[in-house]
């Protein structure tokens, strides 16, 4: 039988369970590939450092280049832009295909190594670098290829899911509930790639590329996180029948040229409790898909860890091991046209504003006034009134829900309705979405 030699470059979370499979279900996977695959090697900065799984001492080497000139496979695990970035391209070089976990290198720089990789003939894959052991991407670019999707619409952060689904279970604050995450493990020590929102950016690049057979650049991402999101937002989503979830969004629309364009968001969303992702729960990811032909598909699992990511790294393996063992060059993914991204300006969504406004008359009617002057139609107006702390009067907390209109327009209203005298604070927007 064949032998495939496969070189692991970084062994974190996800590189020792990677390594582990290679090892324990060497004859499973070569009985599915119909070659040998062996862990030629683990490329590691530090080779005495310790890890989740029990590895042969022998495997490891400071050396990625030597490791990678002998390699038919090259799994790269080391996350960030750099040595990765140098490292796939030095693979890609020698003829080896490459699987890689890597969203911000293939956020920032996708197009390029798929450019090499289709000259070399070579296979590129990354299943992982999206939504854990979910498979997503290879659905997007295969099953659905002969349709037209129109809408990708996802949970990708398992942090950020975890922390607004138990503020939204337990009415805890934000601050109480990152700390208990960061406890538990699903936070890093320092979350602002997961809660600022980058993280589900990076991604969100990634699925749109595929989704619309374009080049998306991170840069393209309008992102927003969920840090300024309170307990009252919280609440007042629940008493609207709403959960506030931080949804990477990317959909093709109409420029204002006439001409398509795609648009590509992540930011907190309010989504109808009956929708299917208001229940997905604690760190479990979930994208949902819209397709002129298929309709509506959902995609739910793990979106983190090492055991689930190494399965889709695994998978992705295999798949380019059984094309090595029958021959043929290598498939990465389309760029067929050039669509332009478009700004959030753009879009058109759906608000619900939080204000506090002074409690006296003819404060709502010019508040509406405002959107009306803006085209913004105001579909829901919740209203509670308490006592100012410094006993000066009453204040009014003023939920509003709008219809569907331009963010533009939407935007303006909100900045206008900040000037007013009789406004003191709006205390939060939120698009919604899945209505």
């Amino acid at each position: 039988m064949k032998t495939l030699k496969v070189a692991l470059l970084g062994c974190g979370n996800v590189g020792s369970q990677v390594a582990r499979i290679l090892l324990e279900d060497a004859e499973d996977l070569a009985a599915r590939v119909g070659a040998r695959l062996k862990l030629a090697g683990i490329a590691v900065r530090n080779p005495d450092a310790p890890r989740e799984a029990d590895l042969p001492r022998e495997l490891f080497t400071t050396d990625a280049e030597a490791l990678i000139a002998s390699a038919d496979i090259v799994i790269e695990l080391m996350g960030g832009l750099e040595p990765a970035g140098t490292l796939v391209r030095s693979a890609i070089a020698h003829g080896a295909a490459v699987v890689t976990g890597n969203k911000a290198l293939l956020a920032a720089q996708g197009h390029d190594l798929s450019a090499l990789a289709e000259e070399a003939g070579v296979q590129l894959s990354y299943e992982a670098a999206v939504a854990g052991a979910i498979p997503i991407l290879r659905p997007i670019a295969e099953s659905l290829a002969g349709d037209h999707i129109t809408k990708v619409m996802g949970i990708v952060n398992g942090t950020t899911n975890f922390i607004l689904d138990a503020m939204d279970t337990t009415g805890a604050a934000f601050g109480d509930v990152l700390a208990e995450a960061q406890r538990l493990g699903y936070a890093e020590a320092d979350p602002t790639a997961d809660v600022g929102g980058h993280d589900a950016a990076a991604k969100a690049a990634i699925l749109a590329a595929l989704s619309f057979h374009t080049t998306v650049d991170a840069a393209d991402v309008h992102c927003e996180g969920i840090t300024s999101i309170t307990a009252d937002d919280v609440a007042a989503a629940q008493e609207a029948g709403y959960v506030i979830k931080l949804l990477a969004i990317a959909e093709r629309l109409p420029a204002a040229d006439g001409s398509d364009g795609i648009s590509v968001r992540v930011h907190p969303t309010l989504i109808p409790r009956l929708h299917p992702l208001a229940s997905v729960h604690g760190a479990f990811n979930a994208v949902f898909v819209e397709a002129e032909n298929a309709g509506q598909l959902m995609f739910y699992g793990q979106g983190a860890g090492g055991r689930p990511t190494a399965s889709a790294v695994l998978g992705d393996t295999v798949a380019l091991a059984r094309r090595l063992v029958i021959g043929g060059r290598g498939r990465t993914r389309s760029h067929d046209v050039t669509i332009p991204a478009l700004p959030i300006a753009q879009t058109t969504t759906s608000y619900y504003i939080g204000l506090e406004a002074k409690d006296q008359p003819g404060v709502l009617a010019r508040i509406a006034q405002i959107f009306a002057a803006h085209g913004v139609s105001i579909e829901t107006m919740r209203q509670t009134t308490h006592p100012v702390a410094d006993g000066s009067g009453d204040s009014a907390t003023l939920r509003i829900g709008t219809h569907r209109g331009p963010e533009a327009a939407l935007a303006a209203t909100v900045a206008e309705i900040e000037q007013l005298d009789v406004v003191t604070a709006v205390t939060s927007v939120l698009r919604v979405e899945g209505n």
